[in-house]
This record gives C-alpha cells, structure tokens and sequence, in this order.
C-alpha cells in the first residue's frame, strides 16, 4: 500500500515523509492501519527492530493532530527521546496546526527537572518525553493532559525492567483510569506473552516477525560461520580473536560490524585489537574524514586516558561505545557510525536498548554476563540476546544482516542453537510487586489527588499488570504494606477514613525521590547543627540515599583517605560517622562506608580536580562522572527543599551553594563566573588567576584585555561583554 493512498493524510505531511523514502507501507504498517490505529483503537504493535514503527507513530500522530487533540512520545532513554523528537521536529516542524494557520505544529522536549510543573509543555503539539517526566507532570497535575488524544509509548516491553518497569507501568495505568478517551499505541520488540500487554492495555495486537532486511543468525565454530539459511563461510583466524576475525570478516563485503562485548574494559581492549586491522579496509577519503572525527574527540570536553584510547581508534576506522564515556563522545561515535566512517564499533549491551545503530553483522563476543543477584556469571536472556539481533541489518543499505555468536567449549553450537537462536523471548512479568517501588508510586499515587480511601487505592491498580499477573490477596496486601510504611513515616496520614499526603509526602512526591532517599534526608537535616560548614556531610548524605546512581564501592586503597576523614569534628557530617582510629577493619563499616569512594569523588570534582585525576585516582570515568554530578545536583536540590520545608534555611542555603559546586566542579570563588553562558570551570579557573574575581571587574574590564586571558580569545570574551550588557 502507498502512503498516498492512506486517507485523510494532509498533502504537505505526505509529501515530507516522501522527501525522506518513505513512500510505501511495510507489511507490520499495514496490519498496523487494518487493527484500526487511524480510528483511535489502542494497539500494540509487536514487532522487530526496523520494521516501520516509527512511521506508524508518525502517521497515528497526524491524524489526532488533524482532530485537534495532542501527543505524547514516551521514551524510556534521554537519549532515546532526543532522537525521536529530532525525527518528529523534521516531519512535523514544518507543518502548519491545523488548530492555526498562523503558527507551525510545534514539537517540544522535556526529559528532566522533575520539580517543574510542566504546565508549559501544553503550547506542544507533539510532547517527547521520559517515563520519569511524564509521571512527575502527571503528580504536578498539568492541565494539558486532558487534551491528549494519543499517547505513544516506546520500548513498552521494558515494563519487565526491574529498574525503568514500575514507572512504565504506572504511567499507563494512570492514562487508562484518567484520560480513558484517549489512545494508546504501545510500541514493543516481539515477545513470548504480547497478549498479556494488550489484554491489559485492552488493546489490538500486531505481532509479526516481519523485517525489512533478514535476519540470518550464524554460529562461528572452528574457524566457520554456519548460518541458519544453510550457508556456510570460512572466516581468516588471526591471533586477534574470534569476535574480531568474525567482524573484520564483513568488512570485505563493504559491512559495517558492532561487537557486544561484557564490560567496558573488555569493549576497549576489543576496539584497539580491531584498529591493528581495520585501515587495510578504508579508502583515502574515509580516512582523511576520520582524522576530522578523532580531532572533534580530542577538542570537545576534558583530555582523559579514555578519550585518548577513543582518539586512537577512531582515526583507524574503529571505536567503542559505553556509558563511561563523556556524553559528547557518545554523540560523535555514533554519528561516525551512522555515517558509515567507522567500520567497527565495541559495546557494553546497554547500546542494544538505546540508539538506533544497525550494523551488517552483529557478534556476540559472550553470552554471559556478571549478575549480581547470583554474585557470578550467568547466561543472558533470550530478550537480550533478541535486542541485541535487532541491531543487525541496516535499512537502505543491506539486504540482509547477520547476528553471530561464537561458540564456546562451555556453549557449544548445539546449546546456542537450542537456548538462543530456535528458543522464544522470555515473558515479561511486573516489576510493580517490589516494596521500594510499590511505596515510591502510591506515595506519588495518594499526592496527586486530593485524597484517597483505601479501596480507592486499591481499585486504581486494578488498572496495572501488576494486578493482572498476580492474586487480588497478594496485591491488597502489599498496598498495605505500603501504607503502613508511609503512614508510619509521617508522608501521608488518614482524614476521615481516607489517606491524604502530609506537607512531606507531597514534597518528596513532587520532587520525584524515593521516599526512603527522603527519610535519610530527613534525618540529616534534623540532625544538623548550626554554624558548621557542612561540605562533606551534605555530600555523604545524598549518596546514602538509594536514588545516588552511579555508586563507587570503597576499596582497600582508598582507607588511608578514609582514615583521615573519620578523623574529622564530627559536626561536618549529618549522619554521625562511627569513631574508629584503626581503619583495617573497615568493613565492619559496610553500610557507612561502602559507597564512600563516591563522596571522595564528588570532593576532588568540587575542588577542581580535573577528570583525569578522577579517572586516576578513583576509576571513575568521564560518563559514570557526569552522570554522578547530575544526581548529586539534583539530590542536593531536593534536600535544599526539605530543609527549607523544616525551617532550616541555613542548610538549604548551604546545599543550594553545594549545588552549584557540584553543577560546574568549582571552589566557592569561582560559582559567580560560572553563573556565565559559555564559562566552564576551567575558563573561570583562568579567569580568576587573571585577576577577573568577580563579574563587576569583568564589566569595568575592556573586551581587549579580557580576550588576552589563556582559553578565552575575542569570541569568548565578546560573548561575556554582552551577558554583562
């Protein structure tokens, strides 16, 4: 079927998608069209990665535009909302609201600051947004929801994630009990139990195991690729390894490769391997161009040992890819990946749930990961093993892709065979049922309405998955488990038969934290005494709460330091640290210090010390850093609101500037030029040695003379005059 031939589709939004080869519909779009999308009927729609989802959110997304409602993309990934909202602002940017001939249809972003109301999101016709955020503009109760016609929710499979499943599920739960005339069109990779979601969602279902591009899985064993076509391909041994003989394989029929490795470490090792190989397979001009990618590495963001070792690779065609890597490099690889100039990528699994990155072949370099739960090494899942396929085969490019994974004496081709390739996708179970979650929502649950009995509570997750995969007794008993925490907390308390959120529940839930993060806040806060500089204490008590993520273990090397701190007046810290002079034992400490390693780190950053000292000193690399610093900020924001709501304004005021430490990595003297657009800590490090300590003597100064300061230069120094203005 062609697009064309869809009815009611504006000229204009037709011709755009044409603009960009979408002319014809797949077999998954018109099942899709044939199940009633276009008629407002909630649909799951089940099926492998590539096959034309997007295009059915897109053209669904037109058609409740057309009828003068709104619509939500939920995305379960930042980086996965950036993407979709820069392929809705494309389409849809350019487009006139029918709502007005005067204005274009507006596409807006919002993946953060849980604290805001989100009331301004309503000027949006298409609204991109996190899991999180959504759930915390549902608690903050903006207006504008009751106009949305459709919601769009991606990845809906992740409902079975133990981390980003609960919210997942709250929110769609709150959209089928309180915006009921609306659509919901769910998103899934293909699974074992997909008429378990659509039940719940009461929904059609498209379930098909359709690709545009095949997929040819192969196991490699003994120097030999056997696929499951039948086809069999003997692949060069070199003393690289097998993942890396069997990626550089594809090179020679002008593919392009992405290597799953099981840490990071083990990706770089991979990806240096590869770069011995690699530029025998590039053409002067694609390496001209990669010295231009490695150059952008090397001039954007802090030089650390990671950003050198990624330097190196790319200009020899080859780059790894995880979450420890500066953010920016992330978007440099994967856009040098997109644009077919480095020919093999090295990955942690987390790549297989973010980004779009096909690639021809796609290998397995293990099928086994750390689990911590089990304290060894255990086989991944089926449903990973299937997202991780997924990534093979790229559109427009290939006629087929290839997912290969490699045999082992402990996994041999038979076992692979039997328990990956011919085995379905686990079924996905509800997350919901674990205490921490379950307090955190109906916490978030009961803060949202003016108040609620306990029937009523009970009767809304009626509405979850949870409810429907578990007996009624199981799930009332644990709700009042819940309440019992709560209550007794002093978040919430009853009202005539009913619960109604205290000031402190409804803070925490519209802050968005656990409401034990909270508690540990509260405990804190109360604890403190006045007039003492409360630098490490603050620091120590956001990463005692369980929404600090990510952590850093103490190790053997870091006691020395450790040792030194607890010898600090014990007024610094706002959860008293035990006394002890002798710090061998300090295990027995587990549960104070066990995370300590990352209150060291966030010290050194706000004391100016740059990544590569981190990266030295306590392993933590550029993107676990960064990541580290976002949570820090914002749990210092949500602890500078509770000290504020227990009348403790010095504390807040003390977190507040803590927070802007943490923000930029600066000392005290330096967060007033900071406060400048463009002014890192090392240009405002450079600044102040010049003599420039404060914005007035910036203001007084002449362009001239501030343009001579190390890193600042005439742009920079045009760009301060004119903030000054």
């Amino acid at each position: 079927m062609m697009i064309r031939q869809i009815p009611d589709l504006p000229p204009r939004f037709v011709d755009l998608l044409e603009s960009i080869g979408y002319t014809s519909l797949y077999p998954t779009q018109e099942e899709a069209l044939r199940s009633g999308v276009l008629e407002g009927k909630n649909l799951v729609l089940a099926t492998p990665t590539a096959s034309g989802k997007t295009l059915v959110a897109m053209i669904a997304a037109m058609k409740a535009i057309e009828g003068g409602g709104k619509v939500v993309y939920l995305a379960p990934l930042r980086a996965l909302a950036s993407e979709k909202y820069e392929e809705f602002k494309e389409i849809f940017g350019s487009l006139e609201s029918p709502l007005s001939d005067k204005r274009k249809i507006k596409v807006l972003i919002s993946t953060g600051d849980y604290d805001s109301s989100g009331e301004s999101l309503g000027r949006g016709d298409v609204i991109v947004l996190t899991n999180e955020r959504f759930d915390s503009v549902i608690r903050h109760g903006a207006t504008w929801i009751d106009s949305v016609s459709l919601f769009i929710a991606d990845e809906v499979h992740l409902v079975g994630d133990d981390h980003r499943g609960p919210t997942l599920e709250m929110i769609l739960a709150k959209i089928l009990k309180y915006v009921p005339h609306s659509q919901i069109l769910a998103l899934s990779a293909t699974l074992s139990n997909t008429k378990d979601l659509s039940n719940w969602l009461d929904a059609a279902l498209v379930n098909m195991e359709w690709r545009p591009v095949e997929l040819i899985e192969g196991i490699y064993d003994y120097g030999e690729i056997v696929f499951s076509n039948g086809t069999k391909r003997k692949v060069a041994q070199t003393n690289r390894g097998a993942a890396i003989d069997v990626a550089v394989d594809s090179l020679k029929d002008s593919g392009q490769s992405l290597i799953f490795c099981e840490t990071r470490k083990r990706a770089v090792a991979m990806a240096e391997r590869a770069a011995e190989v690699v530029p025998a397979y590039l053409s002067f001009d694609e390496s001209s161009k990669l010295r231009e990618l490695a150059q952008k590495i090397a001039s954007s963001g802090e030089e650390t040992d990671v950003s050198r070792r990624l330097v190196e690779v790319v200009e020899r065609g080859v780059a790894f890819h995880h979450a420890g890597l500066d953010s920016k490099h992330r978007k440099i690889v994967e856009d040098g990946f997109k644009e077919r100039l480095i020919k093999i990528l090295t990955s942690t699994p987390t790549l297989a749930a973010g980004v779009n990155l096909p690639a021809r072949r796609v290998v397995l370099s293990s099928l086994v990961r750390y689990d911590a739960e089990q304290g060894g090494q255990a086989p991944i899942s089926v449903l990973e093993f299937k997202q991780m396929a997924g990534r093979a085969g790229r559109p427009r490019y290939d006629k087929f892709g290839e997912i290969v994974l490699l045999s082992t004496p402990s996994m041999t081709s038979e076992d692979i065979r039997e328990f990956y390739i011919n085995a379905g996708p686990e079924p996905i179970r509800s997350k919901l049922s674990s205490e921490s979650a379950l307090r955190s929502h109906v916490l978030g649950l009961v803060a949202s309405r003016p108040a609620m009995a306990e029937s009523e509570i009970v009767e809304f997750f009626d509405h979850t998955l949870f409810a429907a995969q578990y007996r009624k007794l199981t799930v009332t008993s644990r709700i009042k488990k819940a309440l019992v925490y709560l209550e007794e907390e002093g978040l919430i308390q009853r009202r005539a038969k009913k619960f109604i959120a205290t000031e402190f529940g409804k803070r925490v839930a519209m802050l968005y934290i656990d409401p034990e993060s909270a508690i540990i806040m509260r405990r804190g806060i109360k604890l403190a005494k006045t007039g003492e500089d409360h630098t490490w204490g603050l620091l120590h008590l956001i990463v005692l709460t369980p929404d600090m993520t990510p952590k850093f273990a103490s190790r053997q090397k870091d006691s020395e330091e450790l040792e030194e701190i607890i010898s600090f007046p014990e007024g610094g810290f706002l959860i008293p640290l035990p006394r002890k002079s002798d710090f061998a034992f300090y295990s027995e400490y587990d549960s104070i210090f066990g995370d300590f390693r990352t209150v060291l780190a966030l010290n050194s950053w706000i004391n100016e010390k740059p990544e590569q000292y981190l990266l030295e000193k306590y392993s933590i690399e550029p993107g676990d850093l960064h990541r580290m610093v976002d949570n820090a900020d914002w749990l210092l924001y949500s602890c500078a609101e509770l000290a504020r709501l227990f009348k403790r304004k010095d504390l807040a005021d003390e977190a507040e500037e803590l927070r802007e430490r943490v923000r930029y990595g600066v000392k005290r003297e330096l967060i007033q030029l900071t406060r400048l657009e463009g002014i890192g800590r090392v240009r405002a490090r450079s600044l102040f040695n010049a003599g420039f300590t404060s914005l007035e003597s910036l203001q007084q100064a002449p362009i001239e003379r501030i343009a001579l300061v190390p890193k600042i230069g005439s742009a920079v120094a045009a760009q301060i005059k004119k903030q000054l203005e």
